[in-house]
């Protein structure tokens, strides 16, 4: 029989008690305890010979403590401000991209349609009938305070139309009176090349020889009629042809 081989005696894997490590430690511990209380004597003794380069260094080291916080603080508000123009102009972007809806006037109806309509709804027809023959800058201007000017628009010539509208009924004629009021403003305030008194009734006799004397076109219902069928000439082509001759 073969005997068996003696067993290795496990190795100590517990580390001694390295005194060399130690020492170097503590040597090491002495020299900083040694450096920073030199360092704290030569500080006090500088207190003590020159106080005010003490206050100075405390000073200067809380300006720098509290402009490092600034800047954090600046940092920040800089980023913020970035991340709003950024939103900013994607919105911006945004609404480029989204074609722009116009306006919607109402549409221009017949004669028998404007009875129907608002005074104000009336204006805005007429500003449609100036949109529809060409007409651009088309301004609806009419309320309290506008001296007759209830729509203002360029012909398709480039002059300067300057349109009053009466809303009456039938048994309400437009008078010199109304005439008159239009005619001292239409030029002179508004700046009219081509005044116009448009209406859903009609005109007296007085009315349409002051506007005859002052240069404005009268459009009545029957002429409406036709400016709004397509049939007749617009006012500002009746101001031509006046001009004619």
């Amino acid at each position: 029989m073969t005997a068996p081989a003696p067993r290795t005696p496990p190795a100590n894997r517990r580390h001694g008690f390295d005194l060399r490590s130690t020492a170097l430690f503590f040597v090491l511990l002495a020299g900083v305890v040694t450096v920073l209380g030199l360092t704290a004597r030569m500080v006090a003794e500088a207190a003590e010979r020159r106080p005010a380069w003490v206050f100075v260094l405390v000073v200067v080291g809380v300006a720098g403590c509290l402009g490092l916080r600034r800047r954090v603080h600046v940092a920040r508000a800089a980023r913020r401000a970035a991340a709003a123009l950024d939103e900013a102009a994607r919105e911006a972007a945004d609404e480029l991209e989204t074609p722009a809806i116009p306006r919607q006037r109402p549409a221009a109806e017949a004669t028998a349609g404007y009875d129907a309509l608002t005074p104000d709804e009336f204006e805005e027809a007429i500003a449609a009938l100036c949109e529809r023959d060409g007409c651009s800058a088309v301004d609806v201007a009419g309320g309290a305070g506008d001296l007759g000017a209830d729509v203002v628009a360029v012909t398709p010539d480039g002059h300067r139309v300057v349109i009053q509208c009466k809303h009456y009924g039938d048994a309400h004629s437009v008078g010199s009176q109304d005439l008159q009021r239009f005619g001292g403003t239409c030029f002179t305030v508004h700046e009219a090349d081509i005044a116009v008194l448009v209406t859903t009734s009609d005109f007296t006799t007085p009315a349409l020889e002051y506007a005859g004397q002052g240069g404005i076109v009268c459009v009545d219902r029957e002429a409406l009629q036709s400016w709004t069928d397509g049939t007749g000439p617009r006012p500002w082509e009746s101001a031509a042809l006046a001009g004619e001759a």
